[in-house]
């Protein structure tokens, strides 16, 4: 399973404290099953210090082999400790638009 895969390359590359890979791949217009589109909500102190774009480009890189072969879209939430302690949630994901779903 792609889920499980993410999941495990990102516990054993970023040891978070809290991680969450959501597959949202039922929002959009793809076979039932699916496991193209995915949410990651990541806390890890490897964050610390870093900019967006850099905690990006981090979860990017581990999950290169998944973004080239078996993902299609990856919604990225990162965050420091003291960061997810005043938050605690990430953004909800959009409705789909997209495909012939509509049109």
């Amino acid at each position: 399973m792609i889920q499980e895969r993410i999941e495990q390359k990102l516990q054993q590359s970023l040891a978070p404290v809290h991680l969450d890979v959501i597959n949202e791949s039922y929002m959009h217009n793809v076979p039932k099953g699916a496991e193209s589109h995915f949410k990651v909500i990541i806390v890890s102190t490897e964050f610390e210090g870093q900019r967006l774009i850099g905690r990006h480009r981090t979860v990017n890189a581990i999950l290169a082999d998944e973004l080239a072969n078996h993902i299609h879209a990856l919604a990225i939430h990162t965050y420091t400790p003291d960061e997810w302690a005043t938050q605690q949630a990430a953004p909800a994901s959009p409705s789909c638009l997209g495909g012939s779903k509509f049109g």
